[in-house]
């Protein structure tokens, strides 16, 4: 016999058992009269409505709790300029479909920031804002219920848009923005051009430190050695310096070339302008009549402007370029050394130096996309 049956004969034999109601109360459906509250415990009559005693486990029993809500992701980063060093107090937004999903932190001491409660399938958007550099916006970023998603390459770069350096600042600060926008300079968009300074009217005196730091940028630029590598082609071609030929001959010719430059750049921009306290740029006149800008750019060989502001006999670029020359005559073959060629090496250094000046001040600022967006 099955359970339920042994369950449904227990019951009968109890409503059988129970005492008649008295004669004032309704009669069951089965004939005797019993109370309310043992007709209840038995069964209901069809559509009799339930009392408060029913109702309430009934609720507990058929209740169905609404589902959680889906959990949101979290996104986080540490803002970094080109050169790796963090951005604290950057300002950082998050942009969703619509503005309530806009959301605006502030990079901490760490340059650390973190959005919580992202909604899953959004498309959303990271801007980074920093004074004295460009905005920076990620690509569309989703994420899916729980996830943690830490954002790399948050990079900043200065600001395309500085053309002069006006904060009130120490000079020391100054002169090191001023390299760095110097160092954003290049030729058709390639070439080094970072011994020029456009904003010369603002210009500070640069540091030892920040002198090498050009020198050295400038001999490791990779178009600088592919120059020195062109350089030696054409010498090769013109079997000048008397090197054999051959790739050996060519090895020579370039590493003889690559030379020249270096210890020109060394000594010419860095070494002999921080014992004597001038300045290696070119200070970009572009201003005046034809004449006189002519006159400002052939002068640049013989007069440069001093540590101090003033202008001074250019014994850096003349002693740099007599030096390099006379270095030379360790490497080059036997038949090139000698006094002759070491004076006029220097001759010709100068001459090239007095039309790159001309060029320089004429033409070179038009071909240089960083120089036209900053001046």
């Amino acid at each position: 016999m099955r359970l339920s049956s042994v369950f449904l004969s227990v019951a009968l034999a109890l409503l059988l058992a129970v005492p008649c109601c008295t004669p004032a109360q309704e009669p069951c459906k089965s004939g005797l009269s019993c109370t309310t509250d043992q007709v209840a415990a038995v069964h209901k009559p069809n559509g009799e409505a339930s009392t408060e005693s029913d109702a309430e486990p009934e609720s507990k029993l058929g209740a169905v709790p609404d589902a959680p809500d889906a959990q949101g992701g979290t996104v986080s980063g540490t803002v970094t300029d080109t050169n790796g060093d963090i951005i604290p107090g950057a300002t950082v937004q998050l942009d969703g479909a619509s503005r309530t999903g806009q959301q605006t932190k502030t990079a901490n001491d760490s340059a650390f920031f973190q959005f919580n409660g992202l909604k899953p399938g959004v498309n959303y958007h990271i801007t980074v804002r920093a004074a004295g550099f460009d905005d920076w916006t990620s690509q569309p970023i989703t994420v899916v219920a729980g996830q943690y998603l830490d954002m790399t390459g948050i990079q900043v770069r200065i600001a395309s848009a500085v053309s002069s350096v006006l904060v009130y600042s120490s000079t020391e600060q100054i002169a090191v923005q001023q390299v760095q926008i110097a160092e954003q300079q290049r030729v058709l968009g390639f070439i080094p051009n970072f011994y020029v300074i456009y904003d010369s009217k603002n210009a500070v005196p640069l540091s030892t430190k920040l002198k090498f730091q050009m020198a050295l940028h400038v001999s490791v630029d990779p178009v600088s050695i592919a120059g020195a590598a062109f350089l030696a082609g054409i010498n090769q071609a013109a079997d000048r310096p008397d090197y054999q030929q051959g790739l050996k001959g060519y090895g020579q010719r370039f590493g003889a070339a690559y030379a020249d430059g270096l210890t020109d750049i060394m000594f010419g921009g860095a070494i002999l302008p921080s014992l004597l306290h001038q300045d290696p740029r070119y200070f970009y006149q572009g201003t005046g009549t034809v004449k006189s800008r002519m006159v400002h750019a052939l002068s640049n060989p013989f007069i440069c402007h001093g540590d101090n502001g003033r202008l001074q006999p250019n014994f850096s670029s003349l002693g740099g370029d007599l030096i390099s020359s006379s270095i030379s005559n360790a490497y080059y073959p036997a038949s090139n050394r000698g006094a002759d060629f070491v004076f006029t090496q220097f001759a010709l250094s100068t001459a090239e130096r007095e039309v790159s000046s001309l060029v320089q001040e004429f033409i070179i600022r038009k071909l240089t996309p960083s120089a036209n967006r900053n001046n």
